[in-house]
């Protein structure tokens, strides 16, 4: 009876590591302190496992801030920046590489995969010297053991970790990333043998660069780098270890005839197709590790369905050789249910978070071996059940509105430039003009404010009161700095997306539902568990609010069903393009509302929708001809003279550039700063834009204040690729985190900059 987890949240169920990190980050505790921290949260995780029967117990996916930047540390691959010179790898280099110091920038992060965490993208060229650096993985395995707990030790694969790899700065794009395999394999057999030595008997190591569109001789480089392993691999018994997506069957026939591995981990739910290529060919002797139980979402298994899937793998590759699993890490899903006070039974009974997956893992094993436990079986039917008839999930009329969408594309009547042109009669507006994302600073008084609210400390007619009062200082603040289009500052939000999903029906939030970012950052996704509908307008009264104070255009400011989407867990009984177009659906009511009540300028905020692009090249086009149409509904019925804006953020997306202008926003402001040359590329290779764009002429993530010399030469930098007229000026995010010393000069600065140069264009005619 063999159980298998791929790896487990790191922050513990209260957010603990976070809070000790942040404290040792502070210097208001030790570094003794933190690893103490760390320690107990690694035993009560191993031991829980134990405890619930799990055979095969991961160590080594425990980290203070991410997997490859471990695995960059065990090879000793630091970038010279970090003047480090040798030995083991304590602290203080490894936080300067996450995090930057007082002397130098941060290693890059990007997204893993298409998940919301982040990982540190290791700096790689033809000098780096590698050498064995961190024991951690040794460390852990020993640190278990003594614990009485043998465990698995999991690596990022050696193939894995290059391919997500990029050169470093000064080494040419070209530079071939794989050339280093011969150069890290000899301290993976180091790290290899150091575990044997200590007595593991078997080894995990995670290649989900296999699920990726890969070339041959990317594949090529898997066969390659595990025949070289094969002779320290002896004796030890291999998992490699792959999740995301389903493995194209190029990748599955290099993966499964891998020299000296002994089984292979499969993701079962977002890789459904892997079924087919394992009933067609699975190699004889070896063992499947089958994930059927989600690791990227918090509804509990049907275990009917997985059972039967499970029951259909044995016939295909033995009895003795299938072994119950996770899909992935559930580093990605919310880590315990029992903390959660405030949702209801009926609700709870639909959901498990990752201690509760590992019981389901566990169960689904005992069930295989015949040792089924009948009555929590059938709570798991009821609950299923349930949630197929509840009430509280199905909602005629918007299953209705949603299907009736089919028909049309959802264009707005008139094109953009004729939009502009009527816009800017109305509007009125300078050339070159002025804005900001959304969000002011929110203060600690700010946050007091809304926190004694939602405690009912306070009452509603203090709290609107004190927003009344914000909103007036950031209007007046605005009109101070002359920015032409204002915004109210939303300091009445408490998050760009839990703000609607607490107004919209067919939403739940959780109270520690936390979930990894990056590093110490946490996000708390709301629960999307039915059909979603808007019972009441959500932004109207302090949009409005805003507007009566000032002559000039106040923005309504929405998030996006995309960007809802995207940041939430998503009910997994329906495709996710129904449930969006149920969500834009809701947001079309809101920007109507809007609309009607005086708001001639409407923002609808689409940062995540790049994030939801799938892996894989093939399934692309679906994704964003369904994202963007929902955008095009949330505004197709609004009158030419009323300017659609949206937002995006930290976007790598000259790539889905014609999905972007496909979206029809009559103005679009870009997060671009760290990355200006990259984004205005697109425009000088010639691709035509006639809306409304605004790159962010300065980056917010930074306290520093950018001088107006500074804003005026990127604002000519991109004078240079687009046109005059439909150029605006703004930040490249929302202000939420900046304190408003770093944002008065800044603004101050920015509108200086855009002035001077109106009148060098007005003295140039």
């Amino acid at each position: 009876m063999a159980s298998h987890i791929v790896g487990y949240p790191r922050m513990g169920p209260k957010r603990e590591l976070k809070f000790a990190l942040e404290s040792f980050w502070d210097g208001k505790s030790s570094a003794d302190d933190l690893k103490k921290v760390a320690a107990d949260l690694r035993e009560s995780i191993w031991k829980q496992m134990a405890s619930a029967g799990i055979k095969y117990i991961p160590s080594n996916t425990f980290s203070y801030y991410d997997q490859v930047l471990d695995t960059t540390a065990m090879l000793g691959a630091v970038p010279p920046r970090y003047s480090w010179t040798g030995g083991e790898i304590g602290f203080d280099t490894y936080f300067s590489m996450a995090r930057g110091n007082a002397s130098v920038p941060a290693m890059e992060m990007t997204k893993w995969f298409d998940t919301n965490y982040h990982f540190i993208v290791p700096e790689l060229g033809p000098d780096v010297k590698f050498s064995y650096a961190s024991h951690k993985a040794v460390d852990e395995y020993k640190e278990a053991k003594g614990h009485g707990v043998d465990t698995v030790p999991v690596l990022v694969g050696p193939v894995s970790y290059l391919l997500l790899s990029k050169p470093a700065k000064g080494v040419g794009k070209s530079f071939d990333l794989l050339s280093l395999l011969d150069k890290i394999l000899p301290i993976y057999q180091e790290v290899v043998a150091e575990l044997k030595a200590a007595g593991a008997s078997w080894i995990q190591f995670d290649e989900p660069t296999l699920v990726k569109d890969l070339e041959s001789h990317q594949l090529q480089a898997f066969t390659t780098a595990y025949s070289q392993l094969e002779s320290s691999l002896s004796g030890l018994n291999v998992l490699v270890e792959t999740y995301f997506a389903d493995v194209p069957p190029e990748a599955f026939k290099t993966l499964t005839t891998l020299k000296g591995v002994t089984a292979f981990g499969f993701d079962l739910v977002r890789g459904t197709k892997t079924l087919d290529l394992i009933k067609g060919g699975f190699p004889g002797g070896k063992c499947l590790f089958a994930g059927v139980v989600d690791g990227r979402n918090i509804w509990a298994n049907d275990f009917a369905t997985s059972l039967s899937i499970l029951e259909s793998l044995e016939g295909t590759v033995g009895k003795d050789k299938l072994v119950v699993s996770t899909s992935c890490s559930l580093l990605h899903t919310a880590v315990d249910l029992v903390n959660e006070t405030k949702l209801d039974d009926e609700l709870k009974s639909w959901l498990a978070f990752a201690a509760q997956k590992v019981v389901e893992v566990n169960a689904l094993a005992k069930a295989l071996a015949g040792q089924k436990d009948e009555e929590f079986f059938s709570a798991n039917a009821a609950a299923q059940g349930s949630r197929k008839s509840s009430p509280r999930v199905t909602n005629e009329a918007v299953q209705k509105a949603a299907a009736a969408l089919k028909g049309s594309d959802h264009r707005r009547a008139t094109n953009v430039s004729a939009r502009l042109d009527s816009q800017q009669k109305k509007l009125n507006l300078p050339v070159l003009p002025t804005t900001t994302i959304g969000s002011f600073p929110q203060t600690i008084e700010l946050r007091r404010v809304r926190r004694e609210y939602k405690a009912k400390k306070i009452s509603e007619e203090v709290y609107v009161k004190a927003i009344k009062e914000e909103i007036s200082k950031v209007v007046k603040l605005q009109e101070e700095l002359d920015i032409d289009v204002l915004v109210h500052g939303e300091p009445e939000r408490n998050d760009m997306v839990e703000y609607f999903g607490e107004q919209l029906s067919g939403f739940a939030f959780t109270v520690n539902g936390w979930v990894q970012s990056y590093g110490s950052r946490c996000v708390k996704p709301p629960i999307i568990y039915g059909d979603v509908s808007r019972p009441n307008p959500m932004t109207v009264f302090w949009s409005s609010m805003a507007q009566s104070m000032t002559a000039r255009p106040m923005k309504g400011m929405l998030t996006g069903p995309v960007t809802i989407l995207n940041w939430s867990f998503v009910r997994n009984d329906q495709p996710r393009f129904e449930t969006c177009y149920q969500i834009a659906l809701a947001i079309k009511d809101e920007v109507e509302d809007l609309e009607k009540a005086g708001i001639n300028v409407i923002q609808i905020d689409e940062a995540a929708l790049r994030e939801g692009l799938p892996l894989r090249k093939s399934e692309q086009a679906f994704y964003l001809d369904w994202a963007v149409h929902s955008f095009r509904i949330t505004n197709c019925g609004v009158q030419d003279t009323t300017q659609i804006h949206t937002h995006m953020c930290y976007s790598n997306f000259n790539d889905i550039i014609h999905s972007i202008i496909d979206m029809d926003a009559d103005v679009i402001t870009i997060e671009n700063s760290r990355s200006d040359e990259k984004l205005l590329s697109v425009f000088r290779e010639g691709v035509k834009y006639g809306a409304g764009i605004g790159p962010g002429v300065y980056d917010i993530h930074s306290p520093r204040i950018p001088s107006t010399e500074e804003i005026a030469d990127r604002i000519n930098k991109m004078l240079q690729v687009l046109e005059t007229n439909i150029l605006w000026v703004n930040p490249d995010c929302g202000l939420k985190t900046r304190k408003y010393t770093e944002v008065k000069p800044a603004l101050l600065n920015m509108v200086a900059a855009a002035k001077q140069i109106r009148t060098q264009l007005a003295s140039a005619k």
